[in-house]
């Protein structure tokens, strides 16, 4: 079965993963409620690459921070685009009325982007 996938690259700053991975926990269940296949949040862990682009250069990352890989899997593009829609008209994930809400890390580099599955279990 073909399989469509969102990935995201999130540089972090440590001292902010505790506050992440609220969101993501609560992500991690909306997404599921609405029919994702699955879903990943992992933190960077071994990034210093002996080939290749080393995550911290890529993401530029200061000592202070680590890099979030996360994804989430789904049947296809087209059910991908259906459950990202309900998703984000989800109530849960709107600020919550009279509160200032702020991602806990940088959005201008924050990178994502949708994928079609070439090799897959």
């Amino acid at each position: 079965m073909a399989k469509y996938v969102d990935g995201y690259v999130i540089p972090i700053k440590k001292t902010n993963l505790k506050a992440y991975k609220k969101l993501a926990t609560l992500g991690r269940k909306i997404w599921m409620e609405h029919g994702a296949l699955d879903y990943y949040e992992c933190v960077g862990d071994a990034l210093d690459a002996k080939w290749g682009m080393p995550f911290k250069k890529l993401c530029k990352l200061k000592a202070e921070e680590t890099v979030v890989f996360a994804f989430v899997i789904f049947k296809s593009k087209a059910d991908r685009n259906r459950i990202n829609a309900k998703v984000y008209a989800d109530p849960r994930m709107q600020p919550k009325p009279g509160t200032k809400f702020a991602m806990p890390f940088d959005m201008k580099r924050f990178s994502m982007g949708g994928f079609k599955a070439l090799v897959s279990t």
